[in-house]
């Protein structure tokens, strides 16, 4: 796998990271948001550990 995939992959997972902290600060975050970000965090990371 060429390193730039993994690069993107780690700059998704960093973004989704960033996202899923804003909306844990909020004043009433939303459940549902937070837990689609944990799972697209966890198949990036699943994807990022393949390579």
């Amino acid at each position: 796998m060429d390193s730039s995939h993994v690069s993107a992959l780690q700059a998704k997972h960093q973004g989704l990271e960033s996202r899923l902290k804003q909306e844990m600060n909020r004043p009433a975050p939303d459940e549902a948001t937070i837990q689609s970000l944990k799972k697209q965090k966890l198949r990036i990371k699943e994807e990022i550990a393949l390579h």
